[in-house]
């Protein structure tokens, strides 16, 4: 059997880098890394701290410079591989990726350390610019992404706050310069000298070391803290409503996923899939965390948002990951769980009550009919497909069908 080719092997390096999912192992492992990086970066600055831990702070700049050095390498060379730059030669699209500011993060979380063998000790002060591995976290953190995909969707908004607040500091400056300036000269004599008041003062911060003395410019002063509040509250909504909004659409994109991919959800409607991702509900469970004990009575099924599971059964054990989905057969009828299933690592679930299900089931009978057709042609399966678990005993411990739905409530 011949080895991969290098564009083979430099493809499948693209995909792990750029393309590992929420939970993944080496993505949770150096996302751990560059936060104890900047905590040993911090504490380092501590005299009594350096002198007592120095060595293990060493250690960890060097297992920290290691891994992103490497990892910058990689990144460059798997540059082309990035559909933005495949249809450029592989030089330009590693020289398009060493100059983007992803790449350039990349570069300066590792540059200070190696310049510092080469420059004078008094110069070694560069190293504080390790801080900018802080930057990093944007590629594996999902909050850091959603949070800047949503400073950049509501740019245009921001930089119009940016310039509505230039004006209120400069009209705010005008005013109480005109207001001040024989009372306070050195302090409000020119208009330049009034905008750190109106900085300061629309900003909500206020230091008091530059202070009205005049009635009219206590009245100035205090119209300018009621406007500062808004120009603080604007910026603030624009993001908030931004973020939360995002995080609604890569979860519904998620979410959506997941759902339609499940078999017994495969054919239906988008307006029947969004009813059935209303009635998911989110549970984070830690890695060694019993999620379903056999034996036990079963009232949901489960979507592996993030993380991995394992499913125990009497003669083999079986991993799902992200996408992935188990215990469906308790959306259908009351049963017993065949199988312990166990979170191996820190895992996000979405579940699924089987008495919301049999609600959507009662107010559309076209999702019911649909979920009949499942339960019947999974009859008789004794199996663990990739996808999800469908054990045998759970269908011959489970409830009569009954009821005008063919389902006995629960």
């Amino acid at each position: 059997m011949s080895a991969p080719s290098a564009p083979a092997v430099r493809r499948r390096l693209y995909e792990i880098l750029d393309h590992g999912g929420i939970g993944d192992r080496a993505a949770a492992m150096v996302g751990r890394l560059i936060v104890i990086n900047l905590v040993a970066v911090t504490l380092e600055s501590v005299p009594a701290l350096h002198a007592e831990y120095g060595t293990l702070f060493t250690a960890v700049e060097f297992l920290s410079l290691f891994v992103f050095t490497i990892e910058y390498g990689l990144r460059a060379w798997v540059a082309p591989e990035h559909p933005a730059y495949r249809h450029l030669s592989a030089r330009a699209a590693r020289w398009n990726f060493i100059r983007s500011p992803l790449g350039l993060i990349d570069l300066l979380a590792v540059l200070p350390f190696w310049l510092a063998f080469a420059l004078p000790a008094d110069l070694r002060v560069l190293l504080v610019l390790r801080m900018v591995r802080f930057l990093k976290l944007a590629r594996y953190s999902p909050a850091m992404r959603s949070l800047l995909d949503a400073l950049y969707g509501e740019r245009r908004a921001l930089f119009g706050c940016f310039v509505i607040l230039l004006g209120a500091t400069l009209f705010a400056a005008g005013i109480m310069h005109l207001a001040e300036r024989h009372a306070q000269p050195d302090r409000f004599g020119t208009i330049p000298d009034a905008m750190w008041w109106a900085i300061v003062t629309l900003g909500t911060i206020g230091y008091g070391d530059v202070v009205p003395v005049t009635l009219l410019g206590r009245l100035v002063a205090s119209v300018t803290i009621f406007i500062g509040l808004i120009m603080v509250a604007l910026p603030i909504g624009i993001v908030a409503t931004a973020f939360a909004e995002e995080i609604h659409r890569r979860d519904f994109a998620v979410t959506w996923g997941m759902v339609a991919r499940v078999p017994l959800f495969a054919e239906l409607h988008a307006r029947d899939i969004a009813d059935i991702m209303r009635l998911l509900r989110a549970v984070q469970v830690e890695a060694g965390a019993v999620i379903a004990r056999r034996g036990e009575p079963a009232h949901s099924m489960y979507f592996v948002a993030a993380g991995e599971v394992e499913i125990g059964l009497q003669h083999k054990h079986v991993r799902l990951g992200t996408g992935h989905f188990f215990g469906e057969i308790a959306a259908l009828r009351r049963a017993r769980r065949s199988a312990t299933v166990v979170a191996t690592t820190r895992t996000s679930l979405l579940v699924l009550d089987a008495r919301d299900l049999h609600a959507l089931m009662e107010r559309d009978p076209r999702i019911a009919e649909r979920i009949h057709e499942v339960a019947r042609s999974r009859l008789g399966r004794d199996i663990v497909t990739p996808k999800g678990d469908l054990v045998i005993e759970e269908l011959e411990d489970s409830d009569t069908l009954t009821g005008p739905t063919g389902y006995r409530g629960d």
